[in-house]
């Protein structure tokens, strides 16, 4: 399994550039390494210096590069869906379908892309992967997705099967899928080969996600008022989807006072400006991407002390709203919403006190 690096700000503070040196730094210290990039134009290959393809290639040594193309993804995709679905109906519906038919819809192409770096991760092939990305409020929702469908898979599962429509059709789902389908399913359909096919995909995407090892990010910023802004508002939404946030790049800019303050406990590294191909100051400017599990967890559960704590930099108790319609907690900031997944200890309990202490909503059960 690979480290999994991300960039995050504002457009134009240099973010593909960024991700080039630190892929490239990666692969200089023997790290078999792969740059993903999102941007479909041809500027990426103009900066990569190689043309880029939908195919991983080598364009270095120890650095492979591929340029995440939605169109050949979905086909892809679509290819495979056809396969599960000829395991288990006798007569699929889909064959008749080609992939090389189908449109992208807004929303299909972050999905498409966390699946490809998922396919890129799940084999031996990479240490490091560094995906370059939209680096906004897109790429958290797509690395957020897996405990976005967590929450849908949870609770959806038990709003059916405690439904008058899920008891009424639980003693027939047996007998059909026996007559229908290549598999014997018995009344759970959440429980199935292929929902829990889908449930494990989204649970190592979970638990990849919470470990600052495996996945994390960086921002990147200017000096401009607009690009600080941006970055401190992308750390407290990288937060929401329980992404940690490594540190922060400084391009082209020199680091003040204020801006440490601005970006406490997190490490400024000042990148300087490319010259030419010449790769190697920026190179030798990249953080220790080793370290980034140093920085503030996301979310922190006490469960001897019945209390929750989520690092919420950037945000005040004005601009986050805490609610527990249902059994869980759901904290809102940054245009995000996170369910939490409580414990068995605090599962259900109501939640008796809530404040804002140092970036910290701090909640009690």
């Amino acid at each position: 399994m690979a480290r999994i690096l991300t960039f995050l700000g504002k457009g134009g503070t240099g973010r593909t550039t960024v991700a080039i040196a630190a892929a490239k730094q990666c692969a200089a210290q023997g790290n078999r390494v792969l740059f993903a990039g999102q941007d479909p134009s041809p500027a990426l290959s103009l900066l990569v210096g190689v043309p880029l393809s939908a195919e991983p290639q080598s364009i270095a040594t120890n650095l492979d590069a591929v340029q995440l193309q939605s169109t050949v993804l979905l086909e892809r995709a679509w290819e495979e869906l056809k396969q599960q679905e000829a395991k288990y109906l006798r007569t699929p519906i889909l064959k008749s379908v080609y992939g090389q038919e189908l449109s992208i819809l807004p929303g299909m192409d972050t999905a498409l892309a966390l699946n490809a770096i998922r396919e890129y991760d799940s084999g031996d092939r990479y240490d490091v992967i560094v995906y370059d990305g939209n680096g906004d409020q897109a790429t958290l929702r797509m690395l957020g997705m897996p405990e976005t469908l967590s929450w849908y898979f949870r609770r959806f599962r038990q709003v059916f099967l405690d439904s008058d429509l899920g008891k009424t059709i639980s003693p027939f789902i047996q007998p059909i899928s026996a007559a229908v389908l290549n598999v014997n399913w018995s009344g759970d359909i959440f429980s199935q080969p292929a929902a829990n096919q889908a449930s494990t995909i989204v649970d190592q995407g979970k638990a990849a996600l919470a470990d600052p090892n495996r996945v994390a990010a960086y921002l990147v910023t200017t000096a401009d008022a607009g690009a600080i802004a941006t970055a401190k508002y992308l750390w407290g939404s990288a937060q929401q989807v329980g992404l940690t946030v490594g540190g922060v790049l400084l391009n082209q800019s020199e680091t003040t006072e204020g801006m440490r303050s601005d970006f406490a406990p997190l490490s400024i590294n000042t990148i300087p400006t490319r010259s030419g191909d010449e790769w190697q100051p920026l190179m030798q400017a990249m953080p220790d991407f080793t370290k980034a599990a140093q920085a503030p967890k996301p979310i922190t559960i006490n469960v001897a002390e019945r209390k929750v704590s989520l690092f919420l930099p950037s945000f005040d108790k004005k601009q986050v709203k805490l609610t527990q319609s249902g059994p869980e907690v759901t904290v809102e900031a940054g245009d995000q919403r996170r369910n939490i997944a409580l414990p068995p200890e605090l599962r259900g309990k109501q939640v008796t006190g809530a404040k804002f202490q140092d970036n910290y909503l701090i909640i009690s059960f």
